[in-house]
Protein backbone atom coordinates (compact mmCIF):
# COMPACT_ATOMS: atom_id res chain seq x y z
CA UNK A 1 0.00 0.00 0.00
CA UNK A 2 1.18 3.14 -0.71
CA UNK A 3 0.92 5.49 1.96
CA UNK A 4 2.75 8.68 0.35
CA UNK A 5 0.59 11.73 1.04
CA UNK A 6 -1.34 13.37 -1.63
CA UNK A 7 0.60 16.29 -3.10
CA UNK A 8 -1.02 19.55 -1.83
CA UNK A 9 -0.87 21.03 -4.88
CA UNK A 10 0.23 20.23 -8.70
CA UNK A 11 3.88 21.93 -7.78
CA UNK A 12 4.92 19.74 -5.33
CA UNK A 13 4.67 16.77 -8.21
CA UNK A 14 7.82 18.34 -9.05
CA UNK A 15 9.39 20.95 -7.07
CA UNK A 16 12.72 20.88 -5.07
CA UNK A 17 12.72 20.60 -1.17
CA UNK A 18 11.40 23.23 1.00
CA UNK A 19 13.75 25.30 2.27
CA UNK A 20 16.70 24.18 -1.19
CA UNK A 21 18.90 26.77 -2.54
CA UNK A 22 16.91 26.38 -5.69
CA UNK A 23 13.56 27.99 -5.02
CA UNK A 24 15.69 31.25 -4.82
CA UNK A 25 14.61 33.80 -7.27
CA UNK A 26 17.84 34.05 -8.97
CA UNK A 27 18.26 30.31 -9.39
CA UNK A 28 17.39 29.96 -13.32
CA UNK A 29 15.00 27.50 -14.59
CA UNK A 30 14.54 26.29 -18.42
CA UNK A 31 14.07 24.02 -21.01
CA UNK A 32 16.34 23.31 -23.94
CA UNK A 33 15.28 22.15 -27.23
CA UNK A 34 17.89 22.10 -30.78
CA UNK A 35 17.90 23.21 -33.91
CA UNK A 36 17.99 19.86 -36.28
CA UNK A 37 15.51 18.31 -33.31
CA UNK A 38 12.79 20.90 -33.59
CA UNK A 39 13.14 23.77 -36.36
CA UNK A 40 12.23 21.40 -39.68
CA UNK A 41 12.30 24.07 -42.73
CA UNK A 42 14.94 22.28 -43.98
CA UNK A 43 15.09 23.64 -47.71
CA UNK A 44 13.74 26.87 -47.47
CA UNK A 45 15.31 30.55 -46.99
CA UNK A 46 18.69 29.41 -47.72
CA UNK A 47 19.23 26.58 -45.62
CA UNK A 48 22.27 24.51 -46.80
CA UNK A 49 22.34 20.55 -46.46
CA UNK A 50 23.78 19.37 -42.80
CA UNK A 51 25.43 15.88 -41.65
CA UNK A 52 22.23 15.15 -40.33
CA UNK A 53 20.29 16.04 -43.24
CA UNK A 54 22.87 13.83 -45.30
CA UNK A 55 22.88 10.65 -42.40
CA UNK A 56 19.19 10.62 -42.43
CA UNK A 57 18.94 9.80 -46.51
CA UNK A 58 21.54 6.78 -45.96
CA UNK A 59 19.60 3.87 -45.45
CA UNK A 60 19.62 2.53 -42.29
CA UNK A 61 21.25 5.03 -39.99
CA UNK A 62 17.62 6.32 -38.80
CA UNK A 63 14.72 4.33 -36.89
CA UNK A 64 11.94 3.98 -39.64
CA UNK A 65 14.33 5.92 -42.02
CA UNK A 66 12.83 9.41 -40.50
CA UNK A 67 14.53 12.57 -40.46
CA UNK A 68 14.00 16.21 -39.49
CA UNK A 69 12.98 18.06 -42.75
CA UNK A 70 9.43 18.74 -40.85
CA UNK A 71 10.18 17.70 -37.19
CA UNK A 72 8.30 20.29 -35.13
CA UNK A 73 7.86 22.88 -37.48
CA UNK A 74 8.90 25.61 -35.05
CA UNK A 75 10.58 27.30 -37.97
CA UNK A 76 6.90 28.30 -38.92
CA UNK A 77 4.99 28.34 -35.11
CA UNK A 78 7.38 29.98 -33.73
CA UNK A 79 5.30 32.53 -32.31
CA UNK A 80 3.24 29.68 -30.67
CA UNK A 81 6.06 28.06 -29.10
CA UNK A 82 7.24 31.28 -27.48
CA UNK A 83 3.76 31.50 -26.18
CA UNK A 84 4.19 27.85 -24.61
CA UNK A 85 7.47 29.17 -23.00
CA UNK A 86 5.83 32.04 -21.53
CA UNK A 87 3.04 29.90 -20.14
CA UNK A 88 4.74 27.48 -18.72
CA UNK A 89 6.94 30.99 -16.94
CA UNK A 90 10.39 29.46 -17.64
CA UNK A 91 13.49 31.86 -15.95
CA UNK A 92 15.44 30.81 -19.45
CA UNK A 93 15.12 28.84 -22.85
CA UNK A 94 18.10 26.98 -24.03
CA UNK A 95 17.81 26.65 -27.89
CA UNK A 96 21.06 26.29 -30.88
CA UNK A 97 21.44 28.03 -34.03
CA UNK A 98 21.79 25.94 -36.79
CA UNK A 99 25.12 26.47 -38.42
CA UNK A 100 23.80 25.82 -41.97
CA UNK A 101 21.13 28.32 -42.17
CA UNK A 102 22.86 30.72 -41.10
CA UNK A 103 25.61 31.00 -43.58
CA UNK A 104 26.33 30.11 -47.15
CA UNK A 105 29.24 27.84 -48.15
CA UNK A 106 31.46 30.77 -48.86
CA UNK A 107 30.91 31.74 -45.30
CA UNK A 108 28.89 34.38 -46.24
CA UNK A 109 25.95 35.87 -43.78
CA UNK A 110 22.00 34.34 -44.75
CA UNK A 111 20.21 37.01 -43.92
CA UNK A 112 17.28 34.75 -43.84
CA UNK A 113 18.26 32.62 -41.99
CA UNK A 114 19.63 35.05 -39.86
CA UNK A 115 16.79 37.13 -39.11
CA UNK A 116 15.13 33.94 -37.85
CA UNK A 117 16.91 33.79 -34.81
CA UNK A 118 16.89 37.33 -34.34
CA UNK A 119 12.74 36.87 -34.25
CA UNK A 120 13.29 34.10 -32.02
CA UNK A 121 15.57 36.46 -29.62
CA UNK A 122 12.98 39.11 -29.83
CA UNK A 123 10.26 36.81 -28.69
CA UNK A 124 11.86 35.43 -25.74
CA UNK A 125 12.81 39.30 -24.93
CA UNK A 126 9.16 40.80 -25.18
CA UNK A 127 8.19 37.92 -22.87
CA UNK A 128 10.64 38.43 -20.46
CA UNK A 129 12.70 35.15 -20.91
CA UNK A 130 16.34 34.78 -21.05
CA UNK A 131 18.34 32.87 -23.85
CA UNK A 132 21.56 30.59 -23.64
CA UNK A 133 22.39 30.37 -27.08
CA UNK A 134 24.49 26.97 -28.32
CA UNK A 135 26.26 27.62 -31.19
CA UNK A 136 26.77 23.80 -32.32
CA UNK A 137 24.57 21.34 -31.48
CA UNK A 138 25.05 18.50 -33.69
CA UNK A 139 24.34 19.94 -37.67
CA UNK A 140 27.78 20.86 -39.22
CA UNK A 141 27.01 22.08 -42.65
CA UNK A 142 27.71 19.23 -45.03
CA UNK A 143 30.46 21.11 -47.34
CA UNK A 144 32.46 21.13 -44.35
CA UNK A 145 32.48 17.45 -44.02
CA UNK A 146 32.97 16.74 -47.23
CA UNK A 147 36.39 18.64 -47.02
CA UNK A 148 36.81 16.30 -43.21
CA UNK A 149 34.79 17.91 -40.62
CA UNK A 150 36.19 17.98 -37.61
CA UNK A 151 38.78 15.75 -38.98
CA UNK A 152 40.39 18.60 -40.35
CA UNK A 153 41.65 21.37 -38.12
CA UNK A 154 40.45 23.91 -40.60
CA UNK A 155 36.76 23.48 -39.56
CA UNK A 156 38.06 24.94 -36.20
CA UNK A 157 39.09 28.10 -37.50
CA UNK A 158 35.35 27.98 -39.84
CA UNK A 159 33.80 27.50 -36.00
CA UNK A 160 35.14 30.81 -35.03
CA UNK A 161 34.37 32.70 -38.01
CA UNK A 162 30.94 31.30 -37.87
CA UNK A 163 30.88 32.24 -34.03
CA UNK A 164 32.03 35.37 -34.20
CA UNK A 165 29.04 36.19 -37.02
CA UNK A 166 26.69 35.53 -34.76
CA UNK A 167 27.66 36.66 -32.17
CA UNK A 168 27.78 39.84 -33.94
CA UNK A 169 24.52 39.41 -35.77
CA UNK A 170 21.95 39.29 -32.85
CA UNK A 171 24.22 41.60 -30.26
CA UNK A 172 20.82 44.04 -29.05
CA UNK A 173 18.23 40.98 -29.68
CA UNK A 174 16.65 39.50 -26.45
CA UNK A 175 18.26 39.52 -23.24
CA UNK A 176 21.09 36.69 -24.02
CA UNK A 177 22.44 35.49 -20.60
CA UNK A 178 24.82 32.78 -22.12
CA UNK A 179 27.24 31.40 -25.37
CA UNK A 180 27.51 27.78 -25.59
CA UNK A 181 30.04 26.74 -27.69
CA UNK A 182 29.20 23.02 -28.12
CA UNK A 183 26.93 20.90 -26.96
CA UNK A 184 28.42 17.61 -26.07
CA UNK A 185 31.92 17.14 -27.53
CA UNK A 186 31.52 13.65 -26.76
CA UNK A 187 28.61 12.69 -28.57
CA UNK A 188 29.87 14.48 -31.88
CA UNK A 189 33.76 13.09 -31.32
CA UNK A 190 32.26 9.87 -30.68
CA UNK A 191 29.20 8.98 -31.50
CA UNK A 192 29.75 10.76 -34.90
CA UNK A 193 33.70 9.77 -35.60
CA UNK A 194 33.78 7.07 -32.92
CA UNK A 195 31.15 4.40 -33.58
CA UNK A 196 28.98 5.60 -36.42
CA UNK A 197 25.80 5.77 -34.55
CA UNK A 198 25.26 9.29 -35.50
CA UNK A 199 26.09 11.93 -38.26
CA UNK A 200 28.39 11.98 -40.03
CA UNK A 201 28.20 7.93 -39.34
CA UNK A 202 32.31 7.02 -39.67
CA UNK A 203 33.53 4.50 -36.87
CA UNK A 204 37.84 4.52 -35.43
CA UNK A 205 38.21 5.90 -32.12
CA UNK A 206 41.27 7.07 -33.69
CA UNK A 207 39.49 9.54 -35.56
CA UNK A 208 37.06 10.15 -32.32
CA UNK A 209 40.02 11.52 -30.68
CA UNK A 210 41.14 13.89 -33.33
CA UNK A 211 37.35 15.11 -34.03
CA UNK A 212 37.43 15.62 -29.93
CA UNK A 213 40.86 18.03 -30.32
CA UNK A 214 39.29 19.82 -32.88
CA UNK A 215 35.75 20.72 -31.56
CA UNK A 216 37.84 21.50 -27.99
CA UNK A 217 40.16 23.83 -30.13
CA UNK A 218 36.94 25.64 -32.16
CA UNK A 219 36.06 25.97 -28.72
CA UNK A 220 38.77 27.68 -27.24
CA UNK A 221 39.17 30.23 -30.51
CA UNK A 222 35.49 31.26 -30.84
CA UNK A 223 35.91 32.98 -27.08
CA UNK A 224 38.28 35.99 -27.40
CA UNK A 225 35.16 37.02 -30.16
CA UNK A 226 32.00 35.73 -28.29
CA UNK A 227 33.62 37.80 -25.31
CA UNK A 228 34.24 41.23 -27.43
CA UNK A 229 30.92 40.91 -29.46
CA UNK A 230 28.68 39.69 -26.18
CA UNK A 231 30.83 41.04 -22.97
CA UNK A 232 27.37 40.68 -20.87
CA UNK A 233 26.84 37.23 -21.10
CA UNK A 234 28.31 34.23 -19.91
CA UNK A 235 30.64 31.91 -22.05
CA UNK A 236 30.95 28.51 -21.81
CA UNK A 237 30.41 24.74 -23.50
CA UNK A 238 28.10 21.83 -21.85
CA UNK A 239 29.55 18.16 -21.37
CA UNK A 240 27.63 15.33 -21.06
CA UNK A 241 28.66 13.29 -18.60
CA UNK A 242 27.97 10.07 -16.09
CA UNK A 243 29.34 8.51 -13.00
CA UNK A 244 30.93 4.99 -13.32
CA UNK A 245 30.38 2.14 -10.03
CA UNK A 246 32.47 -0.86 -10.09
CA UNK A 247 30.07 -3.77 -10.26
CA UNK A 248 31.89 -5.55 -7.38
CA UNK A 249 34.52 -4.01 -4.93
CA UNK A 250 37.73 -5.37 -6.79
CA UNK A 251 40.83 -3.52 -8.22
CA UNK A 252 39.76 -4.75 -11.43
CA UNK A 253 36.57 -3.34 -11.68
CA UNK A 254 37.36 -0.25 -9.58
CA UNK A 255 39.62 0.28 -12.80
CA UNK A 256 37.44 -0.70 -15.27
CA UNK A 257 34.73 2.32 -13.44
CA UNK A 258 38.05 4.44 -13.35
CA UNK A 259 38.33 4.41 -17.07
CA UNK A 260 34.80 4.75 -18.46
CA UNK A 261 34.72 8.20 -15.99
CA UNK A 262 37.66 8.84 -18.19
CA UNK A 263 36.79 8.56 -21.32
CA UNK A 264 33.33 9.76 -20.85
CA UNK A 265 33.86 12.93 -18.56
CA UNK A 266 37.37 13.64 -18.17
CA UNK A 267 38.44 13.56 -21.86
CA UNK A 268 36.30 16.86 -22.01
CA UNK A 269 37.13 17.91 -18.61
CA UNK A 270 40.90 17.72 -18.29
CA UNK A 271 41.50 19.66 -21.38
CA UNK A 272 39.07 22.31 -20.43
CA UNK A 273 40.21 22.45 -16.98
CA UNK A 274 43.75 21.26 -16.75
CA UNK A 275 45.12 21.64 -20.41
CA UNK A 276 45.56 18.22 -20.90
CA UNK A 277 43.93 15.08 -21.57
CA UNK A 278 43.85 12.44 -19.16
CA UNK A 279 47.25 9.82 -19.98
CA UNK A 280 44.86 6.83 -19.04
CA UNK A 281 43.06 7.41 -22.05
CA UNK A 282 45.48 6.06 -24.20
CA UNK A 283 45.90 3.00 -22.28
CA UNK A 284 41.95 2.11 -22.78
CA UNK A 285 42.55 3.63 -26.75
CA UNK A 286 46.09 2.70 -27.44
CA UNK A 287 47.94 4.25 -29.83
CA UNK A 288 45.02 6.51 -30.94
CA UNK A 289 46.67 10.09 -29.76
CA UNK A 290 45.63 13.44 -31.72
CA UNK A 291 48.26 15.35 -33.22
CA UNK A 292 48.32 18.16 -30.88
CA UNK A 293 50.34 21.74 -32.41
CA UNK A 294 51.92 23.83 -29.76
CA UNK A 295 49.73 26.04 -28.16
CA UNK A 296 46.82 24.33 -29.02
CA UNK A 297 45.79 23.25 -25.01
CA UNK A 298 46.47 27.06 -23.54
CA UNK A 299 44.12 27.95 -26.62
CA UNK A 300 41.44 24.98 -25.18
CA UNK A 301 41.95 25.86 -21.40
CA UNK A 302 41.07 29.46 -21.67
CA UNK A 303 38.88 30.67 -18.66
CA UNK A 304 35.03 29.97 -19.09
CA UNK A 305 32.11 31.61 -16.88
CA UNK A 306 30.21 28.52 -16.43
CA UNK A 307 29.93 24.16 -17.35
CA UNK A 308 26.78 22.99 -18.30
CA UNK A 309 26.35 19.43 -17.36
CA UNK A 310 23.82 17.34 -19.11
CA UNK A 311 23.17 14.34 -16.93
CA UNK A 312 20.86 11.54 -17.33
CA UNK A 313 22.26 8.18 -15.86
CA UNK A 314 24.63 6.45 -14.87
CA UNK A 315 27.19 2.93 -15.10
CA UNK A 316 28.10 0.46 -13.78
CA UNK A 317 31.17 -1.52 -15.40
CA UNK A 318 33.38 -4.42 -14.75
CA UNK A 319 36.56 -5.71 -16.07
CA UNK A 320 37.08 -7.78 -18.86
CA UNK A 321 40.54 -8.07 -18.77
CA UNK A 322 43.49 -5.50 -18.43
CA UNK A 323 42.99 -1.46 -19.71
CA UNK A 324 39.19 -3.10 -20.69
CA UNK A 325 35.69 -2.12 -19.75
CA UNK A 326 32.29 -4.35 -19.73
CA UNK A 327 28.68 -2.50 -19.28
CA UNK A 328 26.75 -4.14 -16.51
CA UNK A 329 23.13 -4.12 -17.40
CA UNK A 330 20.72 -4.74 -13.88
CA UNK A 331 17.26 -6.14 -14.77
CA UNK A 332 15.65 -5.37 -11.42
CA UNK A 333 16.09 -1.35 -11.60
CA UNK A 334 13.69 1.43 -13.18
CA UNK A 335 15.15 2.16 -16.81
CA UNK A 336 13.07 5.01 -19.72
CA UNK A 337 12.26 4.12 -22.92
CA UNK A 338 16.04 4.71 -23.72
CA UNK A 339 16.74 1.99 -21.88
CA UNK A 340 19.09 4.60 -19.38
CA UNK A 341 18.42 3.21 -15.32
CA UNK A 342 17.10 6.09 -13.44
CA UNK A 343 19.66 6.90 -10.65
CA UNK A 344 18.91 10.53 -9.03
CA UNK A 345 21.77 9.77 -6.56
CA UNK A 346 24.23 9.83 -9.53
CA UNK A 347 23.90 13.66 -10.17
CA UNK A 348 24.61 14.64 -6.72
CA UNK A 349 27.72 12.03 -6.93
CA UNK A 350 28.82 13.44 -10.41
CA UNK A 351 28.87 16.88 -8.97
CA UNK A 352 30.63 16.15 -5.88
CA UNK A 353 33.61 14.18 -7.49
CA UNK A 354 34.02 17.26 -9.92
CA UNK A 355 34.17 19.71 -6.97
CA UNK A 356 36.71 17.44 -5.50
CA UNK A 357 39.08 16.85 -8.75
CA UNK A 358 39.19 20.34 -10.25
CA UNK A 359 39.90 23.11 -8.53
CA UNK A 360 38.97 25.51 -10.56
CA UNK A 361 35.59 24.48 -11.12
CA UNK A 362 33.50 26.99 -13.00
CA UNK A 363 29.49 27.22 -11.65
CA UNK A 364 27.41 24.55 -12.77
CA UNK A 365 24.62 24.98 -14.81
CA UNK A 366 22.95 21.47 -15.70
CA UNK A 367 22.11 21.99 -19.44
CA UNK A 368 19.48 18.55 -19.85
CA UNK A 369 18.22 16.50 -17.51
CA UNK A 370 15.26 14.74 -18.40
CA UNK A 371 13.83 10.82 -19.41
CA UNK A 372 11.93 9.26 -22.52
CA UNK A 373 8.58 7.46 -22.24
CA UNK A 374 5.56 6.70 -24.09
CA UNK A 375 3.37 9.68 -23.91
CA UNK A 376 -0.30 9.71 -25.14
CA UNK A 377 -3.10 12.03 -25.33
CA UNK A 378 -5.86 10.43 -23.39
CA UNK A 379 -9.54 10.23 -23.98
CA UNK A 380 -9.71 13.68 -21.99
CA UNK A 381 -7.44 15.34 -23.93
CA UNK A 382 -4.59 15.08 -21.54
CA UNK A 383 -0.82 13.49 -20.84
CA UNK A 384 -0.53 12.03 -17.44
CA UNK A 385 3.31 11.33 -17.57
CA UNK A 386 4.05 9.95 -13.92
CA UNK A 387 7.18 8.74 -14.57
CA UNK A 388 8.56 11.82 -15.47
CA UNK A 389 7.27 13.82 -12.97
CA UNK A 390 8.55 11.29 -10.31
CA UNK A 391 12.17 11.30 -12.15
CA UNK A 392 12.01 15.44 -12.71
CA UNK A 393 11.25 15.74 -8.24
CA UNK A 394 14.17 13.14 -7.83
CA UNK A 395 16.63 14.74 -9.87
CA UNK A 396 15.51 18.15 -8.36
CA UNK A 397 15.96 16.22 -5.07
CA UNK A 398 19.55 15.02 -5.83
CA UNK A 399 20.57 18.87 -7.10
CA UNK A 400 19.53 20.21 -4.10
CA UNK A 401 21.24 17.36 -2.12
CA UNK A 402 24.28 18.55 -4.13
CA UNK A 403 24.09 22.69 -3.34
CA UNK A 404 23.91 21.89 0.08
CA UNK A 405 27.84 20.00 -0.07
CA UNK A 406 28.69 22.95 -1.79
CA UNK A 407 28.86 22.64 -5.18
CA UNK A 408 28.00 26.02 -7.13
CA UNK A 409 24.89 24.99 -9.35
CA UNK A 410 23.11 28.12 -10.97
CA UNK A 411 20.43 26.88 -12.85
CA UNK A 412 18.49 23.68 -14.20
CA UNK A 413 17.17 22.85 -17.60
CA UNK A 414 15.04 20.06 -18.08
CA UNK A 415 15.27 18.46 -21.67
CA UNK A 416 13.13 18.41 -23.94
CA UNK A 417 11.07 21.23 -24.13
CA UNK A 418 8.55 19.22 -26.54
CA UNK A 419 9.08 15.90 -28.01
CA UNK A 420 11.18 16.20 -30.90
CA UNK A 421 13.69 14.14 -33.08
CA UNK A 422 15.65 12.07 -31.30
CA UNK A 423 18.31 11.87 -33.37
CA UNK A 424 19.08 7.91 -34.96
CA UNK A 425 15.49 6.66 -32.98
CA UNK A 426 13.79 9.28 -35.61
CA UNK A 427 10.73 9.85 -33.49
CA UNK A 428 9.65 7.06 -31.20
CA UNK A 429 11.77 8.34 -27.64
CA UNK A 430 9.50 11.38 -25.89
CA UNK A 431 11.56 13.49 -23.58
CA UNK A 432 9.18 16.69 -23.72
CA UNK A 433 7.34 18.49 -21.07
CA UNK A 434 5.25 19.00 -24.08
CA UNK A 435 3.59 16.18 -25.89
CA UNK A 436 3.67 16.69 -30.20
CA UNK A 437 1.61 14.99 -32.68
CA UNK A 438 3.87 15.08 -35.36
CA UNK A 439 1.04 14.51 -38.38
CA UNK A 440 -0.87 17.43 -37.01
CA UNK A 441 1.68 19.60 -34.70
CA UNK A 442 -0.69 19.48 -32.09
CA UNK A 443 1.07 20.81 -28.84
CA UNK A 444 -0.09 19.61 -25.41
CA UNK A 445 1.30 20.50 -22.32
CA UNK A 446 1.90 16.88 -20.55
CA UNK A 447 1.00 17.19 -16.73
CA UNK A 448 4.56 17.31 -15.43
CA UNK A 449 4.60 20.99 -17.41
CA UNK A 450 1.44 21.95 -16.13
CA UNK A 451 3.34 20.69 -12.55
CA UNK A 452 6.46 22.77 -13.37
CA UNK A 453 4.71 25.82 -14.55
CA UNK A 454 2.42 25.88 -10.92
CA UNK A 455 6.25 25.20 -9.01
CA UNK A 456 7.33 28.24 -10.89
CA UNK A 457 4.18 30.73 -10.42
CA UNK A 458 4.66 29.88 -6.34
CA UNK A 459 8.18 30.38 -6.54
CA UNK A 460 7.71 33.74 -8.05
CA UNK A 461 4.49 34.27 -5.91
CA UNK A 462 6.44 33.72 -2.57
CA UNK A 463 8.32 36.34 -0.16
Amino acid sequence: MDLTPPPTSLADLVAPPAGSAMRRRDFIFGAGTSSYQIEGAAHEDGRLESIWDRFCATPGKVLRGENGAVACDHYHRLNQDLDVLKRLGLDAYRFSIAWPRVMDAAGRPNPKGIDFYKRLLDGLGQRGIRAFVTLYHWDLPQHLEDKGGWLNRETAYRFADYADLMSRELAGHGDVAAWTTHNEPWCSAYLGYGDGHHAPGLANPRWAAQAMHHLLLGHGLTLPALRANAPQALHGIVANCAPGYADSDTPADRDAAHLFETYQNRWVLDPLLKGEYPADLWRYWKGCEPLVLAGDMDIIRRPIDYLGINYYSRAVLRSKGPDTIDWVRHPDVERTTMDWEVYPQGLQDLFEAFKRDYANLPPLYITENGMSSHDKVNGAGAVDDLQRQAYIKAHFAACSRAMDKGVDVRGYFIWSLMDNFEWAFGYERRFGLVHVDFETQQRTLKRSALAYADFLRERAAAP
